[in-house]
Order: structure tokens, then C-alpha cells, then sequence
């Protein structure tokens, strides 16, 4: 049967699939498939396999096949070979996962906001996908999760409760929501979710939900499991992995010349470049310590290879020795996901634009809208001001200290915009916004500056922060990680980054002889130029450097470099003193190739800005009794941050810590940590990004605009009422 359906290629229901943005999913039912209605996505029976597909606007498609624990090999095989089928239906492009249940990838989970339901049985037992308006409904499900939720069908009696979770039991016309005693809220919140989705799309609205707490149990539910016996106290969550994938990958090139499938070892450890993967090949990712396995296609490697993608990852994982629940996720070139990309340091999508207005594209697969800076918009355009990182165009107050002897000293003004890499600073920043003051602490470290002044600038940014009723937002800045914002404080001039040294009367380090001055502009505009050591290899054609020597000063142009930059250069040149000689790349006199001893090699490509990776958003937790981090799945809206929890959004170039109002103490000190954990252990190879610390209802535009419709009175009323009123 299935050597007939390899033959089969075309199946009728492939006709209308993929024609409409949206999510479709079927079914195999006797080796064939068969649409679920779409009040019922989201149900899944543990005994059966599906196939899912999801078209965006765009249009591009991700395939799933989902597997149940007690799905037979038969209809696993089946699934798999529709989903190929269907990815050669249309035309090879679409994305390939391959699911497990209780392991499914972010991508999967995201489809099901209010979560995914197991049920027992399957198509075998003669459990059928009907919305009906039968009423004789007798289950008990248990919810599970944070981020994602699952509600898993157990067996109807006391004895499936404890005190930690919450449980629906469904009883056809009437749905209770049972709240353990020591469930929490925000669990209480998702439960929530699941009840209303079960009474709207199941029941077609025509249940009655009720929410119950753990002792006051009314008659119905003692009628329908028997007298009450003693509750379960709560079980600590098995130790979830950390879903974050943090640990290092290793890359294979699978190749099928002997007529099977090899594979070799292209790079025992990531961070990986772009250029290891030849068009003409197939590639395995292997990061099967979190239970995932990618295979990427090359646009030019053989059809066989190609098709034969999904089945390599599947040997593969037997021959390692992985666990058969590992996900699989296979990427035709072009259509990387964000798990994939983080495995490499350089990774540059095809459409990504250059120069300082760089274009990006929001979204289901980060198409973000483009949004070039432009300061009047400011504060109309929150999705602006997030990207580029501008809370407004930088002409607030300013007011700098520099730290000394664990206390903070007043630089003087004239010397505002000069940073010296043997001090740490910090710099108020205040502005007006909807008629409110508001306030950002740059705390900037310079990477020569002493331990002790590390420690001090971190407390005594905590003490302004208290002693401003702890409203200001926190931004940690390591030298040479300046953020746009920042950089935009000293209006017009350049933001000047001294290698080393400090601003103290009598403290100041002799420089050396010969200095170098790399000046480059942000995409908002703002322009720095940062000290670097003196050699021709630091040179870029799309920046301009100023380079000072006991008797010369040269300013250099690189061919793709911008008027604002040179405009700058003279800034730095006046501040070095001496009369500049202007030299043009490819035109410098001998004597500037002295300076730097002698001509060497330096990039010469023109740049390709950082597209705009898409946001992730982690909540860091310890309601289970150690602190985990999970993300969030699916497109994330404000509700997704949990006031009872900590949440880290990383936006590539920085990092956000959310600190929600009932975080716990252990949370608020662990989530310093693990973001710092977070960006140093992070397969792409990035470090020291600034990381900012804001306070629920006091968010700046540079947080909210990466949310939809951001609402700033939602935390005014309960969240907990407010699910309530829908009950």
C-alpha cells in the first residue's frame, strides 16, 4: 500500500491547499487523508498522524507532519510521504518539520495560542473529527505549560488531580475550570483559554464554563467522578530542557554517491559562516543534544538528495543514537528559520539592503515592514522607534557623573560625548513623552576600567534608580555596544571612544604616538567613532577614519562612506589638533601607509546591514522550583508577559529584561544573569549587547514597539477579571 502511494504523486485534497493564507489539517485515516474541521485544529488523537500546512500572506508554506505516541508505523509512514508529496506539489519550497507529540517546535505550537489538546483513541477506535452538537461529553483534561500550553486527556477520576495544576473537566453542556490550590495565576489565566476555546469552537458556544477552587467542589463533579478522595500535593515539572538551544551544533554534508545516504563532518562546532553550505549540496545541522536536526538544501544540489532530505534526517538520528522524539526541520535555501540562522555568525538573508537607512522586513517569518528612520515620526511611529532603537531624537536633558572611589563625580560638560576606556559613566537621560517625565540610566563600562568599578558603577546606577521611584529604565552599555540612542545624545557632534585612559584631572594616561579613529553612522543617523589599534587592516571602505601621528593627520574616505561621517571626522580631527590631510581610498599618499605600518588587507565589500532579526520573547521562571527560561511560541502580543514572571525579548541588537510587578525576588536577581548567559552562550557568537531592565507600566516606545497594538491601560484592571467576565 504504501509502494502505492509513492506512485500516487497528486492527491485531490492538495488541489485547494495552500491557496489561502491560513492553516489547513488533515488526518490519516486509512492510509488516505481527511480535512478536520476548522472549530477542531488544535485537537489531536494520540493514537492517529496528521499533516499540517501553513501558508502566509507572502506566500511562503511550512509542512508539519505530528505523530502520536500511539500512532501505528504505518500511518507515521503514510504522513511522511504525503508531506513529501505535498512539498513537491508545491514546488519544493515549504519548510518541513517533522513533530512529536509533547515536543513540538515553537513554529507549532505558535498556531495554537489557547493550546493544543490531546485526546485519546484515534481513528482505529472510530474516533471521529465532528463538531457536533452532541452534549454527551465525559472528560477530564490536564493543562500543562506557561508559554505552551497542552491539555492532555488523563483518566476520569480523582485520582489523575494535584494541587499544582489546573484541570477542565468537560462534561458537555457544562465545563469546570479546577484550580489547584497552589496553581498560580497566570496558569489559572491560560487554563482559561483552553476552557473558552473548547465552549466556542467545539460546543459552537453553547456550554456553560464555571470556575472552581480546589475545596469547594460543587455536586456535579463529585456525580460525575465519585466521591472525593485526597488531592495529590503539586509534582515539580520534570526537568524541562531548556528550549533555548544554546548548546553548540555540528555540521554534516549528506552526500548519495554510492546511491546511499552519507554523511560528513563539514564543522565539528558553531558558530558557523554562511559560506560553509554549497547551493549544490544537502547539509545536516546537528544540535540533537536539544533534540533537533535540520537539513538544509542546497537550491542546486541533485532532486534525489533533495527529496530524499526528510528520510537522511531520520537515519540519521538512528544512527547517533538520539531520542525518536528529536524534531526535524528541513529548510530549502531562502526559507531559514530563526532556530537554524543562530547557528552562524555572519548569516545575511538575500534581500537584505545596505546603508544607514536600513530596510527591514516584521512578521510571521520577521517580514517586517520597512521602516526607514526618520526623527519627525518618532513618536507616532512606535514600530520605528523600536527597530532603530530611539525612544526620541536625543535632544532631552543630559547629565553625566564618571564613577570614582565608589562614588559618582560630575564630568564637566565641555567634555560631554568623550568616553575613556579606563572609566565607567553614568548618564541620565530625561525626556517628555504624552506629557509625562521620563528616564533612561545609561550605565556605560569601559573594557579597561578596574572590577571595583564595575561593581560600583552597577550599584550606584540601582541607588539613582531608587531615588527616582525606580521608573528610570536601566541600560547596560559595554564599550565599543553603544547603542543608537545613546549615541545620539551629543547632538551633531560624534560620540569619541578612547581605547583607553580616563577623564580624571591628573589621571590621564599618555596616549599612544599613533592613533586611529574608526567613525561609523547608525541607521538613526547618529555617528561614533571608536579608537582602534593602528594597523591598515582595520581600514573599511564604507567608514571614514581619522589617523593621528607625532606629525601628521590624516582623514580617510572609504568609497561607500557617508557625507554625515566626514562631517564628523572633523569633529575628531579638531579634538586630536593638527591641520588634516584629506586622502581618498585607493588615492593615499605613501607616508599615511607608514603610519599604519605598511599596507594590508581590510574589507573592501560593501556592507550588507543586519536585516532585522524577528524578536523572541523568554519568560525566566521558577514556579517550578528551579529557575528555566522558555520561549514564547507564535507571534507574541502584550498578554504573553507574564506579570508573575520576568521576561527577557531579544531584539538581536539588544536585549530587554521586562520585570513584571509580582515577579519574585529570586527572579528579579536571576534574569541579570541569565540574559547575559543568554547573549555569551549564543551559537551565533554575539557578546555584549546592551541589555535594558524596565519596569512593568513603565515601558519606553523602543520596548512597546515591538508588540501589536500595544495597550498602555491593559495592566489597570485584572487580567484574571477580565478572562473571568468571558466566562
Amino acid at each position: 500500500l504504501l509502494q502505492l502511494l509513492v506512485i500516487m504523486v497528486s492527491h485531490k485534497e492538495f488541489e485547494g491547499a495552500g491557496k489561502q493564507p491560513g492553516l489547513q489539517v488533515w488526518r490519516i485515516e486509512n492510509m488516505d487523508l481527511k480535512p478536520v474541521p476548522k472549530g477542531l485544529h488544535g485537537n489531536f488523537y494520540t493514537g492517529d498522524a496528521y499533516l499540517l500546512l501553513f501558508t502566509t500572506q507572502a506566500p511562503s508554506h511550512y509542512i508539519h507532519m505530528w505523530i502520536g505516541d500511539e500512532c501505528t508505523q504505518d500511518e507515521s509512514g503514510a504522513a511522511a510521504i504525503f508531506a513529501t508529496q505535498l512539498d513537491d506539489f508545491l514546488g519544493g519550497g515549504p519548510v518541513q518539520f517533522r513533530e512529536t507529540q509533547n515536543n513540538e517546535s515553537l513554529t507549532f505550537v505558535g498556531y495554537f495560542k489557547s493550546g493544543i489538546k490531546y485526546q485519546k483513541g484515534g481513528v482505529a477506535s472510530g474516533f471521529q473529527h465532528v463538531v457536533t452538537n452532541d452534549m454527551n461529553v465525559k472528560r477530564l483534561l490536564h493543562i500543562k505549560g506557561r508559554r505552551a500550553i497542552r491539555a492532555t486527556e488523563v483518566a476520569m477520576s480523582w485520582a489523575s488531580f494535584n494541587q499544582g495544576d489546573c484541570f477542565i473537566v468537560d462534561l458537555g453542556k457544562d465545563i469546570y475550570q479546577w484550580c489547584g490550590s497552589e496553581c498560580n495565576r497566570f496558569e489559572r489565566l491560560k487554563a482559561s483559554q483552553v476552557a473558552i476555546d473548547i465552549r466556542d469552537n467545539e460546543r459552537n458556544g453553547r456550554a456553560k464554563l464555571q470556575m472552581v477552587e480546589e475545596g469547594a467542589e460543587p455536586p456535579a463533579l463529585t456525580e460525575a467522578l465519585g466521591p472525593k478522595t485526597s488531592i495529590a500535593p503539586a509534582t515539580p515539572d520534570d526537568d524541562k530542557v531548556d528550549t533555548s538551544n544554546r548548546k553548540k551544533g555540528a555540521l554534516y554534508m549528506i552526500s548519495d554517491a554510492s546511491g546511499s545516504m552519507k554523511s560528513s563532518v563539514v564543522a565539528q562546532s558553531s558558530p558557523f559562516k554562511q559560506a560553509m553550505l554549497s547551493p549544490e549540496e544537502c547539509y545536516i545541522l546537528d544540535n540533537g543534544v536539544d533534540r533537533n536536526i535540520f537539513v538544509w538544501k542546497g537550491p542546486k544540489a541533485n532532486m534525489t538528495e533533495r527529496k530524499a532530505a526528510m528520510a537522511a534526517a531520520q537515519q540519521f538520528i538512528k544512527e547517533k543514537g538520539y531520542s525518536d522524539k528529536t524534531q526535524i526541520q528541513v529548510l530549502p535555501a531562502g526559507g531559514e528559520t530563526t532556530l537554524f540562522k543562530q547557528f552562524f555568525s555572519d548569516w545575511k538573508d538575500k534581500d537584505q539592503t545596505t546603508g544607514p537607512s536600513k530596510a527591514y522586513t516584521i512578521g510571521r517569518i520577521a517580514k517586517v515592514e520597512q521602516v526607514p528612520f526618520d526623527a519627525s515620526t518618532l513618536h507616532s511611529n512606535k514600530a520605528m522607534a523600536a527597530q532603530h532603537g530611539m525612544v526620541d531624537d536625543g535632544k532631552g536633558k543630559v547629565q553625566i557623573w564618571r564613577v570614582e572611589n565608589g562614588e559618582k563625580v560630575p564630568v564637566d560638560p565641555s567634555s560631554y560625548g568623550q568616553f575613556y576606556g579606563g572609566d565607567c559613566y553614568l548618564i541620565l537621560y530625561s525626556y517628555r513623552l504624552g506629557g509625562r517625565e521620563q528616564h533612561i540610566i545609561y550605565t556605560w563600562q569601559g573594557l579597561k576600567c578596574t572590577q571595583d568599578e564595575l561593581a560600583a558603577s552597577a550599584f550606584l546606577t540601582v541607588k539613582l534608580d531608587d531615588s527616582m521611584g525606580g521608573a528610570p529604565v536601566q541600560v547596560r552599555v559595554t564599550q565599543g555596544q553603544e547603542p543608537p540612542h545613546l549615541m545620539s545624545l551629543f547632538q551633531g557632534k560624534p560620540m569619541m571612544i578612547h581605547s583607553g585612559g580616563t577623564s580624571r584631572k591628573g589621571g590621564q594616561t599618555k596616549a599612544g604616538a599613533t592613533r586611529l579613529f574608526h567613525i561609523r553612522q547608525s541607521s538613526s543617523r547618529a555617528t561614533r567613532a571608536v579608537e582602534v589599534e593602528p594597523s591598515a587592516s582595520n581600514l573599511n571602505t564604507n567608514d571614514v577614519f581619522v589617523l593621528k601621528s607625532p606629525d601628521a593627520l590624516f582623514v580617510w574616505r572609504g568609497v561607500g562612506a557617508s557625507d554625515e561621517e566626514l562631517e564628523a571626522a572633523k569633529h575628531v580631527a579638531g579634538f586630536l589638533g593638527g591641520s588634516a590631510n584629506n586622502v581618498a581610498e585607493g588615492k593615499e599618499p605613501a607616508g599615511f601607509w607608514s603610519v599604519l605600518g605598511g599596507k594590508k588587507d581590510y574589507q573592501t565589500s560593501k556592507s550588507l546591514q543586519n536585516m532585522v532579526k524577528p524578536p523572541r520573547l523568554f519568560g525566566c521562571s521558577n514556579k517550578t522550583g528551579r529557575l528555566i527560561v522558555e520561549e514564547v511560541p507564535g507571534d507574541f502580543t502584550q498578554s504573553d508577559l507574564a506579570t508573575d514572571d520576568v521576561m527577557l525579548l531579544d531584539t538581536w541588537d539588544q536585549i530587554f529584561i521586562w520585570v513584571g510587578n509580582e515577579a519574585n525576588a529570586e527572579e528579579r536577581t536571576g534574569a541579570p544573569k541569565i540574559a547575559k548567559e543568554y547573549v555569551d552562550s549564543d551559537p551565533s557568537g554575539r557578546r555584549g549587547l546592551p541589555i535594558s531592565t524596565i519596569k512593568q507600566g513603565a515601558e519606553p516606545p523602543t520596548f512597546t514597539g515591538w508588540f501589536q497594538a500595544w495597550d498602555a491601560n491593559m495592566w489597570d484592571t485584572d487580567p484574571l477579571d477580565r478572562i473571568r467576565a468571558r466566562f
